[in-house]
């Protein structure tokens, strides 16, 4: 009888729990006796929240190009390695006249130029004329000038995975966590990814910036995710550095040709001049010589730039922007603190944190879903930052490095392959089982 009266209790609770999620009303009928009253709230329960771990994430960026190459031949093309480019267009960094000169020789023209007064440098995109192979054109004018930087218009893609089963509702009605992440009111971050949702609980109260996509909001649930284990704060989740304010830069706009190196390229220009410290990049991608020149333009001014280090597994090729010197580079633990088997391995490798077994914000219903990959480390790696480069310095960036390589955990006197300086922000990781007490 005792064991009954437990069972009972166990089930009320939960049934409560349930009544705390706003899960729908069961509305059951009367033919369905006391114990089965009972039992539906706790497999409800269950439903909603999905603690099913999400699956090994390589393969899915090649999966995700060879689609983007296959469904949108007229905006794209393969490089020689495959990765994919912007059709018909080339990158020209800081071009001189006689560099512009040969681009005409060679049949280019100039589609647009971004100028970036902050770093003393300049991006040129070159467009290529119908009828012409990107590849022969940029071959012929890197011959024409060899003392110039010119290179496909790359395409990037994030780094991390989302459940897109069974999530959470919203936590905003819910009893806050024991532990709550430190304040960072006047800290400011930036964020280069795809769009945020400035509406969801976790991040309405956080204002952010934008920029992008000419004004026009375009939601995205890698975007989110990653902007809200930055920033967001609701009753039951926070990020990295809740009440820091954001500057998050959209450079997908929900268009199969958004994330190419120019348009980062131009969102750090961006971030250049708001004059953000630290900034977050959860994409990977390959070697890129315009983008490579931009990251280290922005390194030499004295901004921290964090960056994914991407799941291709640990005997791939480096995936960049984390691969460029002076980035931050980071890979992703489980809750165990081991590395996930497919997170990048390498000297670009600095700090591990938290990617796996765990929620962020997610746009729409659920709001809250399960993520995986080091996508959704590097925010938190970036939140710990920030609060000590409020703006562009090289001493305190080397400084706020330094610092945080000192509170590293699981680490070595030197930096390792697999983890770095070790792992942080361990406490910051949002168990889904959170959601079920």
């Amino acid at each position: 009888m005792n064991r009954l009266y437990a069972l009972l209790f166990a089930l009320a609770v939960c049934g409560n729990a349930a009544a705390q999620l706003r899960l729908p009303s069961l509305n059951l009928p009367p033919s369905l006796g006391p114990l089965d009253s009972l039992r539906r709230p706790v497999q409800q329960l269950a439903d909603r929240v999905d603690l099913r771990e999400l699956p090994d994430l390589r393969g899915l960026r090649l999966d995700t190009i060879g689609r983007l190459l296959r469904e949108h031949p007229d905006v794209l093309e393969a490089d020689p390695r495959g990765e994919p480019v912007l059709r018909a267009q080339i990158l020209a960094w800081s071009p001189s006249g006689a560099g512009l000169e040969a681009a005409r020789e060679a049949g280019l023209r100039v589609l647009r130029e971004e100028r970036f007064e902050d770093l003393g440098q300049s991006l040129v995109v070159l467009g290529v004329p119908a009828g012409a192979a990107t590849g022969a054109l940029l071959e012929r004018l890197r011959a024409l000038d060899p003392d110039g930087h010119y290179d496909f218009n790359h395409v990037y893609t994030g780094s991390g995975g989302l459940g897109l089963g069974a999530g959470v509702p919203d936590a905003s009605t819910q009893a806050a966590p024991a532990a709550a992440a430190s304040t960072g009111a006047g800290a400011r971050i930036g964020l280069v990814d795809s769009g945020i949702d400035t509406t969801h609980p976790a991040l309405r109260q956080a204002a952010p910036r934008t920029w992008g996509c000419e004004g026009v909001p375009h939601p995205d649930a890698h975007g989110t995710a990653v902007a809200a284990l930055m920033v967001g704060r609701d009753a039951r989740f926070h990020g990295a550095l809740p009440g820091a304010q954001l500057f998050a830069a959209d450079i997908y706009c929900a268009s199969p040709a958004g994330g190419s190196a120019a348009q980062i390229a131009a969102a750090l220009g961006w971030l250049a001049r708001e004059r953000v410290g630290v900034i977050n990049l959860s994409l990977v991608g390959p070697p890129n010589q315009a983008l490579e020149r931009m990251v280290a333009a922005m390194i030499a001014r004295g901004h921290l730039l964090v960056a994914a280090v991407g799941n291709d597994g640990p005997a791939a090729p480096p995936l960049y922007p984390a691969s460029y010197p002076g980035v931050v580079g980071v890979t992703a633990v489980d809750r165990r603190g081991q590395p996930l088997p497919e997170a990048a391995r390498g000297p670009q490798v600095q700090f591990a944190a938290p990617g796996n077994q765990m929620l962020s914000a997610s746009p729409g219903d659920p709001a809250y879903r399960p993520v995986r990959g080091t996508s959704f480390a590097a925010p938190i790696v970036a939140g710990l930052l920030a609060p000590a480069l409020p703006g562009p310095s090289r001493q305190q960036a080397r400084e706020a490095v330094a610092a945080l390589a000192r509170q590293a955990s699981g680490g070595s006197t030197t930096v390792s392959n697999a983890l770095g300086y070790g792992i942080v922000g361990a406490d910051l990781r949002i168990d889904p089982k959170i959601f079920s007490r």
